[in-house]
């Protein structure tokens, strides 16, 4: 029995913390060295934007989920300086990764060690660097001229259907426009949206995303999901087993909430509620590291870390995880909730070894 495809998730993810030193050279403590291609920081302690920085973009641009602004450019020696063998450096004070008197998170992906490849599998040629084995890609693109019904569509290099789909135009104030399969519709769906600045529920557009989501493209629309003749990254996400899991879940308003299982042990995990408004919520094996985990950041605000009694918490569990708040996100009653997750360990390896719980 294939219980994981992955032994190792920390060769492909790793979450880390870190404070605000200048210059800092921040290292990652997993099993394996992780070179980042995708790092999302966050100030835990400070109202600081989010910071999305990639190897395909380069190390000074960044994008804020919980904005809809155009790409930055930071100054030569500020914010992020370095993707590095096992984790990444910092420069000067620049809010979206470092910040005088102020503790982070980085949470970091694995593509290809920002080697990347022309696609043409699209209407639309894309530049994509792909770590299959994970299911993960970065995908650049120009969107296509709004003519007719400006469907187009964009090669991801996952070879299998995406899980997940987060957009963002470089060049244009724009939504985070984003496709999930949890949405209504489920891998059928080209119309339902969310996006990760947004705390509304999930809206529906036709012919959103074009002719759908394939093992090769994934479709989107001049005039709806994008800006017109705009510079594009997208971030996708196909679901492997024993590392990473996308679906959806009904909360039952008590705070022994429904179980939600993964097949792993969770490092991070992120909810949104699509049926009614509701935050996207981020947990992590880092902050603070033990059950019940209630230290929660919102991908769609630009506010420290929540804690305590009164916010939203969890449960991460050896297989899983449980949402243990009572009325409130994520585990309100008759709520339908979409999640992502990513693992910190198989919840038994291919040679048959478990892992432990928190």
């Amino acid at each position: 029995m294939a219980y994981t495809l992955i032994d190792d998730p920390s060769a492909h993810f790793q979450a880390v913390l870190h404070s605000s030193n200048n210059s800092a050279t921040i290292t990652n403590d997993g099993n394996s060295d992780l070179k980042p291609d995708l790092l999302w920081s966050k100030s835990r302690t400070a109202t600081h934007n989010h910071g999305l920085y990639d190897s395909t973009r380069g190390v000074t641009k960044f994008l804020s989920s919980n904005a809809t602004s155009a790409e930055t450019t930071a100054s030569a020696g500020y914010d992020l300086t370095s993707f590095n063998t096992d984790g990444f450096s910092t420069g000067n004070n620049q809010y979206s990764t470092i910040c005088a008197n102020t503790g982070y998170v980085a949470w970091q992906w694995k593509a290809n060690g920002g080697t990347t490849a022309s696609n043409s599998d699209g209407s639309v040629t894309s530049t994509v660097q792909a770590n299959t084995d994970a299911g993960f890609s970065i995908v650049t693109f120009t969107s296509a001229a709004s003519s007719g019904t400006g469907i187009f569509s964009v090669g991801h290099g996952l070879g299998q259907i995406p899980a997940m789909v987060i957009t963002k135009s470089r060049d244009s104030t724009s939504n985070w426009w984003s496709w999930h399969k949890g949405l209504t519709g489920g891998n059928s769906n080209t119309s339902y949206i969310v996006a990760l600045e947004r705390i509304t529920a999930e809206g529906s557009y036709t012919n959103a995303w074009g002719a759908g989501m394939t093992s090769s493209v994934f479709g989107m629309q001049s005039g709806n999901t994008a800006v017109a003749s705009s510079d594009y990254v997208a971030y996708c996400f196909a679901e492997k087993q024993g590392y990473s899991k996308f679906g959806k879940y009904v909360g039952n308003g008590v705070t022994n909430g429904p179980f939600v299982y993964c097949g792993f042990k969770p490092a991070m995990v992120i909810m949104k509620r699509i049926d009614s408004t509701g935050s996207w919520h981020m947990f992590d094996n880092k902050r603070l590291g033990y059950n019940i985990n209630n230290n929660v950041l919102l991908s769609d605000t630009n506010g420290a870390e929540l804690a305590g009694a009164n916010y939203p918490f969890v449960d991460i569990l050896s297989n899983g995880f449980k949402p243990r708040r009572a009325t409130y996100d994520p585990n309100i009653s008759g709520a339908t909730y979409i999640f992502a997750a990513f693992a910190e360990n198989p919840f038994v390896t291919s040679t048959g070894i478990p892992t432990t719980a928190r």
